[in-house]
């Protein structure tokens, strides 16, 4: 049996041995009954020179030129999307690997002459073998809580044949009539936690409503701070949402209970959230590279300050992401600056490569620079809806389909500007939190200093996004394309010395993830706590000598160095470095190690003991007219041994027995004889 997944703007069939790009043997090229023009010999040469038949109809009256060619051996690409559960079908019944891929929208139905470079890129990107996506099995048992007044009840009758279902009346109707279809109490909801399959519920003024008597209903004594469990959640008070974006918290539905229409259509989707789900991973965490505090000293909080869902919470020295509650908008990958958290549906490295790839083909063929477009699955509705009638893409935009552009941070658009794009757009959704990305935006102008190559879209009808898209034309980059390898901040920084060269240092607006440290020399006294509690390494010293080395590269600009230097030695500059000393480590303070007075070994910095010294001595009693100064000027074995000799020292037992041998046995035997 073939299994279909959908990846970012495209189908395909799932196989076991996905490597970088899957060997296409078929492929299937389809005019929509003459609607679009498609070039053959452009489409083979990006799927690695497979077989191209083309037709006019594929899906109606060709429709047997499909079936045979997946009952043939080897992969069968289709260049159509719209049918793609059609062509699935047939490839499941045969067991054929199908790939289905969308052209004609993204690129057939344009004004723009031929669209030949851009579908060929299109098809090249559509061979790629996405990896897996992780992910979890959550099961509801159909248990769900009703949140409102009369409405609640009404809906809690409509779910009670297929869930088990808790009323929570917020308003008592005066003809409420108890019933044994499902529970009733009254109360208030304070606190919600969880998500679908494991909500924890608080509620205030809790009492369960009495089955018996006669008249008007009534409850039993009321508690606070009564607790409960559900899978689902359907609130109908019409109030504020009980949890953070609310659209994003999967279980938890919302209605207006006045808009009848929309209450109906949620008590639809109530009663499809009972069984067992598969949740995406959206979100991998390490937490070895996290840099949220050390030693209770508060360092970076970026991911803590975007996440919509409130999935994200301090845990000691790191955080903690619950996968439940994740809804996968990527804004704490985009902003993490070490990589501890990272997107992982799919993997930052193979949007990387998508966008090589895309880049890549559509320069070969065309040869010029194409434009991209980031879009989430909102923004590919637009794009379908302008071809089919409006002008469609221009043919020199390539749409780059990902989950949530709230998750396109500043690598991902520098990496397209390296990869070989002149420009990269990123086209807002209805619901996106523009926070996360204007401040990417921001950065990453700052970096490639080319603000006209980078722009956010905010257009909601689809006519307007050509005109968009119009003002975002800059010249072709001088700069040779990179090959996007490495993580986030290694693409960042190939990027930039592409644009500026290998020895440019970059100012950078404050909050930047990159920069640099400055010591105040005179104020450091070299005590190293900044070297101990820096969580990427940047900071270091050296076993043989008093000193504190930087590597600027590793430097997160976290702050914890800063708020933990108790001199106040230690600023921060957002910045840069594309020079090779980044990469290595620096010196930022020296100074001359102290002998020990007694044994000569060195130990601890000159000048700080010799200014603790020339602060104690006559100036303390404990210092004054006593020995005690050199005590200071001692290692720490020597100066044990010192206190332990000392006359009157607290630590000494006596003196320590001579110890006795065979001779003194004898000589004092032959006293006695």
């Amino acid at each position: 049996m073939v299994a279909i997944v959908k990846d970012p703007g495209q189908y395909r069939a799932a196989r076991e041995d996905e490597g970088i790009m899957a060997k296409i043997e078929r492929l299937l090229l389809c005019t929509c009954e003459g609607t679009q023009r498609i070039d053959a010999a452009t489409a083979a040469a990006a799927v690695g020179g497979a077989q191209v038949k083309e037709t006019s109809h594929l899906c109606t009256r060709d429709l047997d030129m499909a079936e045979r060619a997946l009952a043939e051996t080897g992969t069968t690409m289709i260049a159509c999307g719209q049918m793609a559960n059609l062509f699935a079908e047939i490839a499941a019944e045969t067991g054929a690997d199908l790939i289905a891929t969308d052209i004609r929208d993204r690129a057939g139905w344009t004004a723009d002459d031929t669209a030949f470079a851009k579908q060929a890129a299109l098809l090249a990107e559509a061979a790629l073998d996405a990896p897996a996506t992780p992910v979890k099995d959550v099961t509801s048992e159909g248990t769900i809580l009703v949140i409102g007044g009369a409405d609640a009840l009404a809906a809690g009758a409509a779910l009670a044949d297929t869930l088990a279902v808790t009323v929570i009346l917020t308003e008592v109707p005066d003809d409420l009539v108890p019933t044994d279809a499902f529970d009733i109490a009254r109360g208030r909801i304070v606190n919600v936690t969880g998500a679908l399959g494991g909500f924890g519920v608080t509620v205030d003024g809790y009492a369960p409503l009495d089955p018996g008597g006669r008249g008007a209903a009534s409850f039993g004594a009321a508690k606070n701070g009564a607790k409960s469990a559900c899978d689902i959640i359907l609130d109908l008070t019409g109030a504020d949402a009980l949890v953070p974006a609310p659209h994003k918290r999967e279980g938890y539905l919302r209605a207006d209970p006045a808009r009848p229409a929309a209450v109906a259509e949620a008590v639809a989707e109530a009663r499809q959230l009972q069984g067992v789900f598969e949740k995406p991973l959206y979100i991998r965490f390490d937490a070895g590279l996290c840099a949220h505090s050390r030693a209770k000293r508060p360092g970076c909080d970026r991911c803590l300050s975007v996440c919509p869902t409130g999935a994200i919470t301090p845990a000691g020295d790191v955080v903690s992401i619950d996968p439940d509650i994740c809804a996968g908008c990527g804004a704490c990958a985009a902003v993490c600056p070490s990589g501890a958290a990272a997107y992982d549906d799919p993997p930052v490295a193979f949007l990387f490569q998508r966008l090589r790839t895309l880049a890549t083909t559509y320069r070969k063929t065309a040869g010029h620079a194409p434009r991209a477009l980031f879009v989430e699955p909102h923004g590919s509705e637009m794009i379908a809806l302008l071809a089919r009638f409006g002008a469609g893409l221009p043919a020199d935009v390539i749409p780059v389909e990902v989950p949530n552009v709230e998750g396109v941070g500043h690598a991902e658009m520098l990496a397209a500007l390296g990869a070989g794009f002149t420009a990269v757009a990123t086209l807002m959704g209805p619901r996106t939190d523009r926070t996360v990305p204007e401040r990417e935006l921001a950065l990453a102008q700052a970096i490639s200093d080319t603000p006209d190559r980078l722009a956010l879209l905010d257009v909601a009808d689809p006519d307007a996004l050509p005109g968009a898209l119009a003002a975002l034309t800059p010249e072709a980059p001088a700069f040779a394309p990179i090959l996007p390898l490495g993580g986030r901040r290694d693409v960042t920084r190939l990027t930039a010395q592409a644009i500026h060269g290998d020895a440019a240092v970059l100012a950078l607006p404050p909050g930047a993830p990159y920069g640099a440290v400055t010591v105040n020399t005179d104020a450091c006294t070299l005590c190293l706590a900044c070297v101990s509690l820096c969580p990427s390494g940047a900071l270091g010293d050296d076993a043989d000598k008093p000193l504190l080395g930087f590597r600027e590269n590793a430097c997160l600009q976290c702050g914890i160095c800063e708020s933990t230097c108790p001199e106040s030695a230690i600023t921060l500059t957002p910045r840069l470095n594309l020079a090779k000393e980044a990469l290595e480590q620096v010196t930022l303070h020296e100074e001359e190690p102290f002998p020990c007075i007694s044994c000569g070994r060195e130990f601890g910095v000159k000048s700080t003991i010799q200014r603790i010294v020339a602060k104690l001595e006559g100036n303390h009693w404990m210092y004054t007219n006593s020995d005690n100064a050199r005590l200071i000027q001692m290692c720490d074995d020597c100066r044990v041994n010192a206190q332990y000799h000392q006359e009157n020292s607290p630590m000494r037992m006596g003196d320590r027995p001579k110890i006795r041998t065979t001779e003194d046995e004898l000589r004092e035997r032959d006293k006695l004889n």
